[in-house]
């Protein structure tokens, strides 16, 4: 990474005797969206309120465009943060709200209509807006309302508190994608706590898991999703099938998986399908839903069945999950198949799930 825009290092965060955040470090590049996700009470709201300047931290350093942070009060920091509740003044207009950031450092009136109305384009607010107040606005314009008032000021970081946990589902796919399309227009750093695991995977760059107050893994959503460092991560992002396998090495490296749940061969797993914080024990194959498909003929010689009953099956529309309950396995087996009008199976049915070995992932716990 080149010299990033945040440059946070052991940041640790203690509430009287207890301890929120454990040594967190976090490097965002500049331009670079970076979603924080975990665990309700994880640390990530703490940790962004600590990189805009609402908390102090009890220790560790943290640099901004290069310079150290420490006493900088949030007012004078390049950074600027919307939040979950938003915090829009109801008695001031939505011209007064937007150019409130721009009235306190005494931008002169032409420059501030300017900027106004530019902000205006970009989050495609109608012009009659701008004399009305909060209350007479639906969510969704409320919410672009914000991200105009953190943006207009140019921030080089823009920090975002959970902005779209209150809006249906709808909306919030639809201003989902004008978050990323404004992302890419104004090239500023994004920082995004967020509980929706879609919502990360849909805009962030990089994705950071954290539990219990630390960092448990950093990387693209695509390295979350089928890289994943631990049972936890891939536990967390997105559902998915954990397999018990006995696992021996090789001299030369290689591993070799096998398990008498299933039927199939031993197999030999390739180094970019084992996880490198692999441990000696409670080791398992991470089996995405959509890999898994009913067998109806003989198995392919490099496919891995199992045989049970059809628990339950969960029409979405552009998919159907069905769960099928496997004798030897805690959880049942999800599997994600395309959508269609006609059933493959009902709830009671005997039926035989594969997979192939090699489209899954070696982990531990």
């Amino acid at each position: 990474m080149a010299t990033p825009i945040i440059d946070a290092t052991l940041i640790i965060k203690d509430y009287g005797n207890v301890r929120a955040l454990h040594g967190v470090s976090l490097e965002v590049a500049a331009g670079e969206f970076v979603a924080l996700v975990g665990p309700s009470g994880c640390g990530k709201t703490t940790l962004l309120k600590i990189l805009a300047g609402f908390e102090d931290a009890t220790d560790g350093r943290l640099e901004i465009q290069g310079k150290d942070m420490d006493g900088v009060p949030a007012a004078s920091r390049p950074t600027r943060m919307v939040f979950q509740k938003l915090a829009l003044f109801p008695h001031k207009t939505v011209a007064q709200n937007i150019g409130f950031p721009l009235k306190l450092q005494k931008v002169e009136k032409a420059e501030l209509d300017r900027r106004i109305a530019r902000m205006l384009e970009l989050m495609h607010l109608k012009p009659e807006y701008l004399d009305r107040y909060p209350a007479q606005l639906s969510g969704g314009e409320q919410q672009r309302v914000a991200l105009a008032r953190a943006l207009i000021s140019q921030p080089g970081v823009l920090l975002l508190d959970e902005p779209m946990s209150a809006l249906d589902a709808k909306l919030k796919k639809s201003l989902q994608a004008e978050l990323k399309k404004l992302h890419r227009e104004l090239g500023t750093s994004f920082v995004l706590v967020t509980h929706d695991l879609e919502e990360a995977m849909m805009l962030a760059d990089r994705i950071c898991v954290m539990r219990a107050g630390r960092v448990v893994q950093i990387g693209t959503p695509s390295d979350i999703y089928y890289r994943p460092a631990n049972m936890f991560v891939a536990g967390f992002i997105g559902e998915t099938n954990f397999l018990p396998v006995d696992v021996s090495h090789s001299a030369g490296g290689a591993v070799t998986v096998r398990s008498s749940l299933v039927k199939g061969d031993n197999v030999t797993m390739a180094t970019g399908n084992v996880s490198e914080f692999l441990g000696d024990g409670n080791t398992a194959l991470l089996v995405r839903p959509e890999t898994v498909g009913f067998v109806t003929s003989e198995p392919m010689p490099d496919e891995w069945t199992l045989d049970g009953v059809v628990e339950e099956y969960f029409i979405k529309g552009a998919s159907t999950q069905y769960r099928v309950r496997v004798d030897g396995l805690e959880a049942p087996v999800i599997m994600d198949l395309q959508g269609s009008i006609d059933l493959p199976a009902k709830v009671g049915e005997k039926v035989r799930v594969g997979f192939e070995p090699s489209r899954a992932f070696l982990l531990s716990e």
